[in-house]
């Protein structure tokens, strides 16, 4: 189970990165676009991540994940006044997950904690928010590929370069690796 452990945290650290990535390639008013009306732009999907983490993952082995404080029908009002305060936020709230996550041993694994008095393995909640964050890292991406159009970065293999990846992949030795460790 110790390898579940790096690997949950290689795999939030890449969800994280691939958000990092596409506000690198985004202004401030880029990331509050939204496309039609009540439609949510990357700045609130940010903001909505964010209240999520800090909900979930604060105190997360002894409280319930859905905190009293948290206001989440605020996180869909864009508020933030900068892309630095986004950025802010969008750390904190990461922060607050590896801090949480990393001190974990194999024998926290299978402790129950709550969220909105759900019982949950710590397994079961550390996948529950990884699939939650990749949906909306996912929206985010999408959504910075269509405002940039053919100015986009790609933050995967490029359309046309498989071959070319794939050559490359298969030039190294077989060996135990985390597909981020290449990125």
């Amino acid at each position: 189970m110790n390898s579940y452990l790096e690997s949950s945290i290689k795999q939030f650290d890449y969800y994280k990165s691939l958000g990092d990535k596409t506000f690198d390639q985004l202004t401030f008013e880029e990331l509050k676009n939204e496309f039609v009306e009540d439609s949510n732009s990357i700045s609130i999907i940010v903001k909505h991540i964010v209240g999520n983490m800090l909900s979930r993952w604060t105190n997360f082995l002894t409280e319930d994940g859905e905190k009293e404080w948290r206001m989440r029908d605020e996180e869909f009002i864009d508020s933030f006044k900068s892309k630095e305060e986004l950025l802010t936020a969008w750390n904190k709230g990461w922060d607050c997950l590896f801090n949480a996550i990393k001190p974990l041993k194999t024998e926290d694994l299978e402790r129950i904690i709550y969220i909105r008095n759900g019982g949950h393995t710590v397994v079961e909640a550390i996948n529950r928010q990884m699939m939650h964050y990749a949906y909306h890292v996912g929206q985010i991406v999408f959504l910075g590929k269509i405002v940039k159009g053919k100015n986009w970065q790609s933050l995967s293999i490029p359309k046309g370069k498989s071959k070319d990846y794939n050559q490359e992949k298969f030039a190294k030795d077989k060996g135990k690796r985390h597909f981020t460790e290449d990125l």
